[in-house]
């Protein structure tokens, strides 16, 4: 059972760090230097996301999604606040609870907990509750304009990997990192907040789709969640 988790860490990365990898492009593609600035880019993305404002306005959150790996289907049910989460996956007979308080985590399956890595646990630290308020102007060497399939997407590149931008809507539409490339495929408003609804994902030799049911802003959710001594 273990290789049929997608952990939790995986799908957050798509949001917001993760590790270099350079996908490979539509050989129909053109690739320009863009007139855009990187932090046009990242504020037009903001706005499309609801605003500054309204996000910045979201202190916690309870996500409910099912994600499909292998022909399985798993129930998923994630508590956040700022950089802290605790998420909970059921497949089958067996539950996976992967936890972080904000500085330690662990992921438990089967009776056995087993510490988050140590390398992963910086990224971690710098997570916000709305995981787009990470992208910042210095985390960027460089912007380009890519043509694929008659779609204009503007990309920022980092030593990080790649983020490709929707030039007509300003919402992210795709990521390629070490660790996976990853695709929005639509996003479900929420109190006036876009999040991500479906997302196609291949990480670690998987494919995943992650479907997201149902969202709940600043309710349900407290500081004792995160309680790493009463888990």
């Amino acid at each position: 059972m273990k290789k049929i988790i997608f952990p939790i860490i995986l799908i957050t990365a798509f949001f917001s760090r993760t590790n270099a990898q350079t996908g490979t492009l539509n050989p129909a593609t053109t690739v320009t230097n863009s007139q855009l600035s990187v932090q046009s880019v990242i504020d037009n993305y903001i706005a499309a996301l609801g605003g500054k404002a309204k996000l910045e306005a979201v202190k916690s959150t309870i996500t409910e999604n099912t994600m499909t790996v292998q022909d399985l289907e798993i129930s998923m049910t994630t508590k956040k606040m700022g950089n802290k989460f605790i998420s909970e996956q059921s497949v089958l007979d067996e539950t996976v609870i992967q936890f972080f308080d904000g500085e330690n985590g662990y992921i438990e399956q089967g009776g056995q907990r087993l510490d988050i890595p140590k390398d992963k646990i910086p990224e971690l630290k710098k997570g916000k509750t709305i995981d787009a308020l990470n992208f910042i102007n210095e985390n960027f060497t460089s912007i380009n304009q890519v043509q694929l399939n008659g779609k204009n997407y503007n990309i920022l590149n980092s030593d990080k990997g790649k983020f490709f931008f929707d030039a007509t809507t300003g919402l992210l539409y795709k990521s390629e990192t070490s660790d996976a490339t990853a695709t929005i495929k639509s996003y479900m408003t929420v109190e006036g907040v876009k999040f991500p609804e479906l997302i196609e994902a291949e990480g670690g030799g998987q494919m995943v789709i992650l479907k997201t049911t149902k969202v709940i802003i600043n309710s349900g959710v407290t500081e004792a969640d995160f309680n790493s001594s009463s888990k």
